[in-house]
């Protein structure tokens, strides 16, 4: 991600980046160590403790025709911007008539799994899907951390980039420096003839450690990476289950309207007479995340939670 914005400040003098502890710090989990020293204050700023006025801030100066990336460092400091994102970034574009692009980039961290109790835990990702006016992505690879930043850059509306916790160390393969990531769709991660496991972000490896339990079982799972949560890609999710006849949704989010209701209800609009069995969902439980380590596994999906609904389905 590092890399990501490297590239980016390089090749266009409009990108700079702001947020909390960006500069000398470095970012709160060590994304932006090193670009102060390389681009200098003026494109790496520190802002105060208001997320509310440096979003702000970003989406004037995505206005003016700049190309600001604003970091926030975790999902629920979000909401002290809501208003900015809701009813400024995703709105003006609309309210002036196609004059007023906002070609913002935010980016924050969400998920659990690291022990930061209930204020610093949540997967607020749906509240942003339900958003017209702003394209929702969710990388779960190194490829797409490292390359989702430039189309989104280039997206003349704004986008906001949820970077879930527990993967900023995670290791693989370097990504090709010239790859290209396609925001618009979905992408399968692993092919399969049984079952269809779809999921995003953060829950990605362990549905990919699920599908491989799955096969030494002899049941051929499908594994699906949104990646975009808004606009969903609904014809890659359709086209899975015309395949497996089966569905599961693993999703870190509460049940209640989350990201995996909305796929569950695509699926029974729009593929309902190829299932053979109801759609099965793997969420969090619906409580505030726990500190405790072993009570925040049990509150978060995890591998055995998606192998026991694949069975569900399945048999």
């Amino acid at each position: 991600m590092r890399e990501a914005m490297q590239e980016a400040m390089r090749s266009d003098d409009r990108v700079f980046l702001m947020g909390e502890d960006v500069g000398r710090y470095g970012g709160c989990f060590g994304v932006s160590l090193g670009l102060l020293e390389e681009f200098g204050p003026d494109r790496v700023r520190d802002t105060p403790l208001s997320e509310s006025a440096f979003v702000g801030a970003g989406i004037g100066a995505a206005l003016a025709g700049l190309r600001p990336v604003v970091e926030i460092m975790t999902v629920n400091f979000s909401l002290l911007a809501l208003d900015q994102i809701l009813n400024n970034a995703a709105t003006l574009l609309h309210m002036s008539g196609g004059q007023l692009p906002v070609p913002l980039v935010i980016r924050m961290t969400t998920g659990a799994g690291r022990q930061l109790a209930a204020q610093h835990s949540h997967s607020l990702e749906g509240f942003y899907a339900h958003i017209p006016g702003i394209r929702v992505l969710a990388p779960a690879t190194i490829e797409d951390a490292r390359h989702m930043l430039a189309p989104a850059l280039a997206d003349p509306d704004p986008v906001v980039i949820f970077e879930h916790g527990t993967l900023y160390n995670a290791s693989g393969e370097p990504a090709p420096p010239n790859a290209s990531v396609d925001l618009d769709h979905a992408a399968i991660r692993r092919p399969g003839t049984d079952i269809s496991l779809i999921t995003y972000g953060g829950s990605l490896p362990k549905v990919l450690a699920a599908a491989h339990l799955l096969a030494d079982e002899g049941i051929d799972a499908e594994v699906i990476d949104l990646r975009t949560l808004r606009p969903l890609d609904g014809a890659t999710i359709a086209a899975s289950v015309a395949r497996t006849h089966r569905a599961v949704v693993v999703d870190e989010a509460w049940r209640t309207g989350s990201p995996a209701a909305e796929v569950s209800a695509r699926i029974a609009e729009e593929s309902f007479y190829d299932l053979d069995a109801p759609v099965e969902r793997v969420c969090s439980a619906e409580v505030p995340i726990p500190y405790a380590r072993r009570l925040e596994e049990a509150a978060l999906p995890q591998t055995a939670d998606i192998v026991a609904a694949a069975h569900r389905a399945v048999d």
